[in-house]
C-alpha cells in the first residue's frame, strides 16, 4: 500500500539530452543509496520496550513514547499539526525519503520490511528463498539503523494468512530476521504484523518468535474488542494496532444482488473512535499505540472506503476524530456530517431507465453552507484494490437529471448490473463528508469494458503512481522462481529494479503481470491501452547470454474476459542494461488483462536477470 510520485519532463527530448538525463539520474540514484550510511552519523535515538510496575512501556531516548500514528502518504506536516507523532510504512523502497521528511517535522517512522507471501510465490520451506529474504532485510537494517527518526522495525505484513495452521515455518523465518536485527541494531525494537488474532496465531507467535518485542495487529470491525481478545488468545507481549478504521468490505453484509453497504464518513469516524478508546487508550500497559489507516486517498473496495482524505486533499471526519483523540481537543473547522442518505422509494433494485429519487441529510457542524456533488459509477462487486473509477468524474453524468444539496433525481442506465451513487459534501474550510448507495439495474448485462489507461502506463519504474498490473501469475516450475521487486543493485533508473531468478538447470518458469491479480480470464479487469505504440522495458543479465522471452497478452477468447491481442519477443541479454520493445502497431488494445510477462527454459545452469522501466507508451 504504498504510493510513488510521478516525475515528468516537459517538451521533446532528443537522444543526447535523454542520455544525459539518464546518466545524471543514475548518478543521483547511486549517491542516494549511500546517503543513509553517511547523513545520520552514528548517533541513533535509542528506543526500548520496558516492563514497568504498571505494564509495558515504549521509551524513546529514555522517555515514555506513546504512538499516535498513521499509515499513508498524505501530508506529514498536517499530521504533526494535528497531534500525530509517527508514520508506518509497509516496505522500504521510499524509506530514505520518509525518514528525512519526518525527522524535519519531529515525527518517527515504524519501518516496514515487506516479507514474501505464498500467493506471490514465496515458499517458507525453501531455504534459498528464506535466506535471500533475510539477507535483503540485513541490508535494509544496515542502511537505515542510524536514522534519528527510526522508531521500530516492522517485519512483514499479514504473510501468515497464506500459511497452513500449525506450520511453524513462517514464524521461524520471522524470528530469524528479528534475531538478526537485534545483532545489527540493538537500538530499535522488533515487531511483526499479523491480521487479527484468531486461530493459533498468538500461541504460535509467542512460541516461535522470542526475538519479537511487539506484536503488530491489523484489525477493523473487531478493533474495539481487540485488546480483550488478544489477552484471551494468550497474548503476553505488548501490542500496537498497526491498521484500524471502518469495518472492511469483507465484514459488511451484502445486498441480495451482491453489493456491499458502505458506511458514511460520519459513521466511519465512530469506528476509529471506538477502537482507539477501548483497545488503544483503554489498554494501558499492554498497548503501545496505534496507526490509523489510511492517511491519504486510496481506492480499495470503493472510491471512498478507507481514505481519510479525498483526491483533492480535503479531509473527512476520521482525521478530525484522530486529532481529537491524540490531543484531547476538538479541531477547528470540523468536517460536515451526514446524518442519512436513503432512497425515497424502493430497495435499491430497479428496471432499466427507472427514475430514482435519493434524499440526503447533511449539515455543517459550524453552520456554514455545504456544497454537494453527485456521481454515479459502475460497481462490479469485486471489492478489492482499484476496481472502481476514481472519484472526481461521474461515469454516467447523463444519469443525474436534477440535483441539489438535499436530494438527487436519477434516470438509471439502460444497461443492467451494479451501480454506486456517491454524494460528496464539502465546505469552504477543506472539510468533506461522503456517503454512497449500492444500486442494481435489472437488464441486459454490460459488455465488460477495461479501464481506459492514461499513457504512458508505467508497470514498474520511477513514474509509477499505482500498480496497474500485479506479478501474480507464476508459471511452470514456480518453486524455482525468485522475485524481488525492490532490488537496489545497479538499477537502470530510480532506486530499485526487479531481480528475477530461475534456480533450476532444466524445466521452465515465468511470471505474468495480471489485472486483476491471480485471474486467468474469469473476471473483468484489464486496461484499454488504445493509443499505445509500444511496450518498452530495460533488461540485463547477471552474466550475459541469458535467453528470455518477454510478452504481453495471452488469455485466449475461450475465456469470457480475455486479452484482445498478444505479442512476444525473445532476447539474449547482456550484462549491461539494454532497451527492448514489443511493437503494438495495428494491435487491438481495447482490453489487455496480461500487461507483461517473461518466461525461460532451463539452460543447464541457474539464471538471474533484472528488469526496469516497464511501460506502455
Amino acid at each position: 500500500m504504498e504510493a510513488h510520485t510521478c516525475n515528468g519532463f516537459p517538451g521533446r527530448l532528443d537522444g543526447f539530452h535523454f542520455s544525459a538525463i539518464r546518466f545524471l539520474t543514475a548518478v543521483v540514484a547511486a549517491w542516494a543509496t549511500l546517503l543513509p550510511f553517511t547523513a545520520w552519523g552514528d548517533n541513533p535515538v535509542r528506543v526500548d520496550v520496558v516492563k514497568t510496575d504498571s505494564g509495558w512501556q515504549l521509551q524513546r531516548d529514555g522517555k515514555p513514547y506513546f504512538i499516535k500514528g498513521v499509515g499513508g502518504t498524505a501530508s506529514k506536516a498536517l499530521l504533526a499539526q494535528l497531534g500525530g507523532n509517527s508514520v508506518r510504512t509497509w516496505g522500504a523502497d521510499r524509506l530514505v525519503d520518509d525518514l528525512a521528511e519526518v525527522q524535519n517535522l519531529g515525527l518517527t517512522v515504524t519501518a516496514g520490511i515487506w516479507l514474501g507471501h505464498k500467493r506471490q510465490g514465496f515458499d517458507y520451506h525453501n531455504a534459498d528463498q528464506v535466506k535471500a529474504q533475510l539477507e535483503k532485510t540485513r541490508d535494509i537494517v544496515r542502511r537505515y539503523r542510524n536514522s534519528p527518526a527510526l522508531l521500530i522495525w516492522a517485519i512483514g505484513n499479514e504473510m501468515e494468512n497464506d500459511e497452513p495452521a500449525g506450520d511453524p515455518a513462517v514464524w521461524q523465518a520471522i524470528d530469524d530476521i528479528a534475531a538478526m536485527i537485534k545483532q545489527e541494531d540493538p537500538n530499535h525494537p522488533t515487531m511483526t504484523v499479523i491480521a487479527e488474532v484468531g486461530g493459533d496465531k498468538i500461541p504460535q507467535l509467542h512460541k516461535y518468535c522470542p526475538h519479537i518485542d511487539i506484536v503488530g495487529i491489523n484489525s477493523y470491525a473487531g478493533g474495539a474488542t481487540l485488546g480483550d481478545r488478544y489477552l484471551k488468545a494468550g497474548g503476553t507481549k505488548p501490542y500496537v494496532i498497526t491498521e484500524f478504521g471502518p469495518p472492511g468490505q469483507w465484514e459488511m453484509e451484502k445486498k441480495p444482488w451482491g453489493g456491499v453497504r458502505e458506511l458514511t464518513s460520519t459513521e466511519k469516524a465512530d469506528w476509529y473512535r471506538r477502537t482507539y478508546v477501548h483497545s488503544v487508550a483503554g489498554q494501558p500497559g499492554r498497548c503501545l499505540g496505534s496507526y490509523a489507516f489510511v492517511w491519504g486517498f486510496k481506492r480499495e473496495a470503493t472510491a471512498t472506503w478507507y481514505g481519510m482524505f479525498l483526491p483533492d486533499g480535503s479531509k473527512v471526519a476520521a482525521v478530525d476524530t484522530m486529532s481529537e483523540l491524540w490531543t484531547g481537543k476538538p479541531v477547528d473547522n470540523p468536517c460536515p456530517k451526514i446524518n442519512s442518505m436513503k432512497l425515497a422509494d424502493g430497495d435499491g433494485r430497479f428496471g432499466t431507465n427507472a427514475v430514482v429519487h435519493v434524499v440526503l441529510d447533511a449539515s455543517s457542524t459550524a453552520g456554514e453552507p455545504v456544497a454537494v456533488t453527485w456521481e454515479l459509477h459502475r460497481d462490479a462487486f469485486q471489492y478489492q484494490a482499484a476496481v472502481e473509477a476514481a472519484s472526481g468524474a461521474s461515469e454516467f453524468p447523463e444519469a443525474i437529471v436534477k440535483a441539489s444539496d438535499k436530494d438527487v433525481e436519477l434516470k438509471m442506465p439502460a444497461v443492467g448490473g451494479g451501480y454506486r451513487l456517491y454524494a460528496y459534501v464539502r465546505t469552504a474550510h477543506n472539510g468533506s463528508a461522503t456517503a454512497n448507495l449500492s444500486l442494481f439495474v435489472d437488464g441486459p448485462p454490460p459488455r465488460p469494458a477495461a479501464t481506459k489507461a492514461v499513457l504512458p502506463l508505467v508497470i514498474f519504474g520511477p513514474g509509477q503512481s499505482e500498480m496497474p498490473y500485479v506479478p501474480s501469475g507464476w508459471l511452470g516450475n514456480t518453486g524455482a522462481i525468485g522475485y524481488a521487486g525492490d532490488c537496489a543493485v545497479n538499477p537502470h533508473s530510480g532506486r530499485t529494479c526487479i531481480k528475477l531468478e530461475y534456480r533450476l538447470t532444466n524445466d521452465w518458469g515465468g511470471i505474468v503481470w495480471q489485472s486483476p491479480e491471480n485471474d486467468w480470464g474469469d473476471k473483468p479487469g484489464g486496461y484499454n491501452l488504445t493509443g499505445a505504440k509500444k511496450l518498452s522495458f530495460w533488461a540485463r543479465g547477471e552474466d550475459g547470454g541469458e535467453r528470455v522471452d518477454f510478452s504481453y497478452g495471452g488469455i485466449r477468447n475461450d475465456k469470457q474476459f480475455h486479452d484482445t491481442s498478444d505479442g512476444k519477443v525473445g532476447v539474449e541479454l547482456t550484462k549491461e542494461w539494454k532497451p527492448y520493445t514489443i511493437d503494438l502497431d495495428g494491435k487491438d488494445l481495447n482490453c489487455i488483462k496480461t500487461g507483461f510477462g517473461w518466461s525461460l527454459r532451463g539452460a543447464g545452469k541457474p539464471v538471474t536477470f533484472y528488469l526496469d522501466d516497464i511501460q506502455y507508451e
